[in-house]
């Protein structure tokens, strides 16, 4: 093979691998499927039990497969009623002064447990990285401090709600929301970006704590997702948005 047949061939085979690369790219992008504005029950990224034994594997696929469907479901029911089917969760929260008590409740309900599962993760004794540890202290004084405020908040909501540590516009805040509001509504006292909550309404705990909510707050420091909330707060500590 002279040297110019051999640079066309060269050429060729690498216009030839090139072109399937496109061509496979552009067939992945033409099967996935647009999002049709249906809300789905996400999967846990772990088993029922793979929290024990701090959260016990029968409340945790009661309220996932049964309190976070229902939600999933009547929230779906409620968009498509008003007319809505096609914007985000967060969209329709954010604004959510605009819309009924369907759409609250149940819309709150999704995206908070959404979150809540994340937050969440089989015990593995990791600490949250430096950068959110310094942030902790700069606005509560230590991590420990963090802790019992944030379980402060937790403890004394009133009947159900949820305890949350946010992103304010300048600092980290905790707050507390009752039944499903959460801080990225606009009827929120506390607006932020959440980087932490707890579900303290009592199908998240009856089953093992009964009325013991201090013993599941507790047990709650254990399972703690800090690698997510630290990433979280790492890409988000200087915006206002989800």
């Amino acid at each position: 093979m002279d040297k110019r047949t051999f640079i066309k061939s060269s050429f060729l085979g690498i216009a030839g691998v090139f072109t399937l690369g496109l061509s496979s790219k552009l067939k992945a992008a033409k099967s996935r499927k647009k999002w049709n504005g249906e809300f789905v029950l996400p999967e846990l990224p772990y088993p029922y039990d793979a929290l024990e034994p701090f959260f016990d594997s029968e409340t945790m696929a009661l309220h996932h497969s049964k309190h976070h469907a229902a939600y999933t479901n009547n929230f779906n029911a409620a968009v498509k009623a008003a007319g809505l089917t096609g914007k985000t969760a967060h969209e329709i929260l954010s604004e959510i002064s605009k819309y009924p008590a369907a759409i609250r409740n149940n819309g709150g309900g999704y995206l908070n447990h959404k979150m809540f599962w994340k937050m969440i993760a089989p015990a593995t004794g990791k600490q949250p990285s430096k950068e959110l540890v310094d942030a902790l202290i700069r606005d509560f004084g230590s991590l420990d401090a963090f802790k019992e405020k944030f379980g402060a908040a937790a403890r004394t909501v009133f009947g159900s709600g949820w305890a949350w540590l946010i992103v304010g516009e300048d600092k980290l805040k905790i707050t507390s929301t009752s039944n499903q509001d959460s801080p990225i509504m606009d009827i929120a006292t506390e607006k932020g970006v959440p980087l932490l909550c707890l579900d303290v309404w009592e199908h998240a705990y009856y089953l093992k704590y009964q009325n013991r909510r201090p013993e599941f707050i507790d047990a709650f420091w254990n399972v703690v997702n800090w690698d997510f909330v630290s990433d979280r707060y790492s890409k988000r500590k200087t915006t206002a948005t989800t």
